[in-house]
């Protein structure tokens, strides 16, 4: 095996990246990555990446039983970290909550973090993803609406020039960037930006140099080829903008999540990388959640127990929307089969929910027999009408096998939004309600799932709600150990931001092989 590769992760995120490099384990069956400083500016996040960098600290086998009474909820994190000091301060210094950028720390500072951290290796590795709100298609379209030029000056768009300059000046053998398909079609006063984006990281130092007129030329220049992760080294001289769009559901996670993920190698390099290799079937998102206790959702503005929300089931074919004739026969029936079926009791969930079954998908990745259940699978409270809604959806995809359009909805049942008929016609938001179909990967997990559950309904009609933390969790793939600190809004929030830990370590598998062929 190599020598342990330091690894340092820039706009860090929860950690999915690094996880998934981290958790690498090459034909010994050891792990030849190291995260050696993770930088993250949101609070919880940083949380979030302290708690597994004092996890990563024991060794798979040694993990205290403590760990898991933190994640049961029965010590606090200050009584853990006190409990065992010198992991806990090796995850302080390993892990930075700070911003990158004209907003945050300078430039020096970083570079003095990252020289400590890599202690003269030569052989190391860059990864991170500048934030992406300012390429995403929403998030674009929403900040021009409300103002142009504020849009056109939002500094979001050259944060890549901090993960350009730690290029620049430390020049590591190999780097992986992250962001979201709207990088391929953003433009910032006319030019697009991710034509912008390849030709600096090609050549960082003229980029830098260029940026910041007398800023002193780093010890050395360094160049980059960027490679696809998807496509043939061969073919690099070759590539379109799309080229670079990573599809997951076609790398085996349940998930239809798109990313841009580049791969850079210095031109000095004389190795050629492999891509991925795509899976065979697509993988279900049952495959990921079906083991997790069922449970029902919570009642909002009026009293919840399990008898109203039985009740509210049982009043569905009494309902006037039950007999609009937009309903066919099949899913009328379906409807009145699910009011019939709840006759168990079904608990919410909790912050941590005991049991001891093994998911389909990779137990051994996903399940900790210590921890003995799973956190954060607790159902979200949702109003009366919105609970017909998920209900009449979640059949609807069970009878047709699809999520269906606002436009399938009974009239009875739209809700009174502004642009309602607009989505009727198709025109805009027209899928506000979205199903996750049993047999297929589900749609992208993002951080709107923070905001509610519409986008994210539960394919079980008998469960009628959306997804909980940790289902989210486990369609983007992490392991049930792996805890999301801060309230639930924001553990959403990381887990929407995240890039799949297990598509992450197919990515870790060709940048070890790159590494393996440097003399």
């Amino acid at each position: 095996m190599l020598s342990p590769i330091p690894a340092i992760d820039v706009f860090a995120g929860p950690g999915g990246l690094g996880e998934g490099f981290a958790s690498f384990r090459d034909d010994d069956g050891e792990k030849p990555f190291a995260i050696r400083l993770s930088i993250e500016k949101d609070h919880f996040a940083h949380k979030t990446l302290e708690l597994r960098s004092f996890f990563r600290q024991f060794g798979d086998k040694n993990v205290p039983d403590d760990y898991y009474e933190y994640l049961r909820g029965n010590i606090q994190r200050e009584e853990l970290f006190k409990k065992y000091p010198v992991q806990a301060q090796n995850a302080e210094r390993e892990v930075w909550c700070a911003e990158l950028g004209d907003k945050g720390i300078s430039r020096q500072e970083v570079d003095v973090l990252i020289k400590k951290a890599l202690s003269g290796s030569e052989k190391w590795l860059l990864i991170g993803g500048p934030p992406c709100q300012a390429y995403s298609l929403v998030g674009r379209s929403r900040m021009k609406k409300v103002n142009s030029e504020e849009f056109e000056n939002d500094h979001r768009h050259f944060l890549y020039r901090e993960y350009l300059n730690i290029i620049a000046v430390h020049g590591p053998p190999v780097f992986v960037m992250e962001n979201v398909p709207g990088i391929l079609s953003s433009r910032v006063n006319g030019e697009n930006i991710f034509e912008k984006i390849l030709h600096d990281l090609r050549n960082p130092t003229d980029a830098i140099l260029e940026l910041n007129s007398g800023t002193e030329k780093p010890d050395e220049r360094f160049t980059y080829r960027i490679y696809s992760l998807v496509k043939s080294a061969d073919d690099a001289h070759n590539l379109k903008p799309s080229d670079y769009v990573i599809r997951s559901e076609d790398y085996g996670i349940p998930q239809a999540r798109h990313r841009v993920i580049l791969l850079g190698m210095r031109s000095d390099l004389d190795v050629k990388p492999s891509h991925l290799s795509k899976a065979g079937e697509k993988v279900p998102m049952w495959d990921a959640i079906s083991d997790l206790p069922a449970l029902r959702s919570r009642l909002s503005k009026e009293k919840d127990s399990w008898e109203s929300w039985k009740s509210i089931l049982e009043s569905v074919p009494k309902c006037e929307w039950f007999s609009d004739p937009s309903i066919d026969d099949a899913l009328r029936d379906k409807l009145r089969s699910v009011a019939k079926e709840n006759n168990g009791t079904l608990e919410v969930g909790g912050e941590f929910t005991s049991f001891s079954q093994k998911p389909n998908l990779i137990p051994d990745w996903f399940h900790d027999g210590k921890l003995g259940g799973v956190t954060y699978h607790l159902s979200r409270g949702h109003i009366r009408e919105d609970l017909y809604r998920y209900l009449f959806a979640s059949c609807f995809a069970v009878v047709h096998g699809r999520s269906l359009k606002m436009g399938d909805f009974p009239e009875a049942l739209l809700p009174e939004h502004k642009n309602v008929q607009e989505a009727v016609k198709g025109e805009m938001f027209s899928d506000r309600f979205r199903v996750q179909v049993e047999g297929k990967p589900s749609t992208t997990v993002t951080s709107h799932i923070s905001k509610d559950g519409h986008y994210f309904i539960h394919p079980d009609p008998t469960q009628c709600r959306s997804l909980t933390v940790r289902e989210a969790a486990r369609l983007q793939t992490f392991p049930d150990n792996y805890f999301f600190e801060g309230p639930r809004t924001m553990q959403y929030h990381q887990i929407g931001n995240a890039v799949p830990p297990l598509l992450a370590q197919q990515i870790a598998e060709i940048v070890y092989y790159v590494f393996s062929q440097i003399t």
